[in-house]
């Protein structure tokens, strides 16, 4: 029974052998990659955009015959998979400028694909039109895949260079030159005028225009008045136009950066912005006087009619300048206002003001406060920093000392008295 039994078990082995499926490999005789590539999203650009342009590489290259079969050794590689895929970009002739270089995307196999992203520039002056960008594609293949024996495979790969054209297309639109621009009244810290002349050098006629002035980041050059309507704005054509600006304060004598655009309807009845120019506009001097005349000469107790001679020491005429001092203890003052007129760049001016100074004043140079209120070209109003205005308070002397010295003064009397005393007495004996 015993060995019946093991005959039983080593028959039923043999029988599982027999029927268990044996082990197969796969082998393709045919297939290599397909690439194709198309720009990912719009390929519609301006004339002047900065573009990161989004190319999509795509494997559709199928395995055309395979073989299952005992004996085959399964290979590593697809025939139809794209091995160290790079790529480059040619922008052939159209107006614009590849900034990026060619770029490794490893292996791609088939029925998938890869985004390369290449930086990119179109000329400001780009013609509109249709365009085809040129890609290089450089990749290796499993070409064949021969087998020796059981166990060894010989692999066969090939070094491959496809050129792909992608359309790209540029759209017409309006495109601004600044011509010239020209500053009028321009000072630091006042109102003036910028006159601009603007040339469309696009392709697009423009309607409904309007063409706008921008603070550029922190530019002292604040944009008062920002708009102008030029209406109908044809390719080739030049507008003016005439914006009102203010200067900060804190601004510097030097040139300054202004934005410059125009709005306006393109052919397809949308309101589009134009890509901007910036322009370079000169920024006078502040406006600013200083005090030329020596300091005034006072004593205590005195009351005079000091001079002052102010100059305008700026780049720009002030009108109607009006100059006030300020009269402060030991001073007092009830004429404290002058008129001064218009002043030139370089002109000067003198005032005149009614000054007391009180007996008990200490004898040393004081510093009165003094400004100027003018208008500008625009009418407008302004203040001056303060100035000082000195005066000497000296100690009197000669007859002035005398008559400004109480006990001088009682001296002189008890002897006037004296006399007048002595003369009496006399003429009465």
């Amino acid at each position: 029974m015993r060995t019946i039994g093991k005959f039983s078990c080593i028959l039923l082995i043999l029988c599982l052998c027999l029927i268990a499926p044996v082990m197969a490999g796969t082998k393709y005789m045919a297939g290599s990659p397909v690439l194709s590539a198309y720009i990912s999203g719009t390929n519609e650009f301006s004339p002047g955009d900065d573009v990161q342009l989004s190319v999509v590489i795509q494997n559709t290259g199928l395995n055309e015959f395979k073989f299952v079969q005992s004996g085959i050794v399964n290979v590593d590689d697809l025939p139809n998979t794209a091995k160290f895929v790079t790529v480059g970009l040619n922008a052939g002739s159209a107006p614009l400028v590849i900034k990026s270089d060619p770029q490794m995307l490893g292996d791609l196999k088939g029925g998938t694909d890869a985004n390369a992203v290449f930086t990119t520039k179109i000329n400001s002056d780009a013609a509109a039109g249709s365009y085809m960008l040129l890609l290089t594609i450089n990749y290796t293949y499993l070409y064949q895949a021969e087998q020796y024996g059981i166990d060894t495979i010989q692999y066969t790969y090939k070094q491959t260079e496809e050129s792909i054209e992608i359309p790209l297309k540029i759209k017409s639109d309006v495109s601004i030159d600044v011509l010239s621009a020209v500053p009028e009244h321009l000072n630091v810290g006042t109102e003036g005028y910028l006159n601009l002349k603007i040339k469309n050098t696009g392709a697009e006629d423009g309607t409904k225009a309007i063409v706008k002035i921008l603070r550029n980041g922190n530019s002292p050059i604040v944009p008062t008045d920002s708009s102008v309507y030029i209406g109908d704005f044809p390719s080739g054509s030049t507008a003016e136009c005439r914006y009102k600006v203010s200067i900060a304060s804190d601004a510097e004598r030097q040139t300054y950066p202004v934005d410059v655009v125009v709005v306006y309807r393109n052919n397809e009845g949308d309101f589009v912005t134009s890509r901007s120019d910036t322009v370079g506009i000169p920024v006078g001097g502040k406006v600013d006087f200083m005090i030329i005349s020596p300091p005034a000469e006072m004593n205590p107790g005195n009351k005079k009619i000091i001079s002052v001679e102010y100059k305008n020491t700026g780049e720009t005429t002030i009108y109607s300048a009006q100059s006030r001092i300020s009269a402060v203890d030991p001073f007092t003052s009830n004429d404290d206002i002058a008129y001064l007129g218009d002043l030139k760049p370089g002109e000067s001016a003198i005032a005149s003001y009614e000054v007391s100074v009180d007996r008990s004043a200490t004898i040393k140079e004081y510093g009165l406060d003094s400004e100027i209120r003018y208008r500008d070209a625009l009418d407008n109003t302004y203040l001056s920093d303060t100035m000082k205005v000195n005066v000497k308070v000296n100690s009197p002397a000669g007859l002035t000392a005398v008559l400004s010295n109480p006990i001088y003064i009682s001296i002189v009397v008890a002897g006037i008295i004296g006399i007048v005393y002595l003369v009496y007495h006399y003429r009465k004996k």
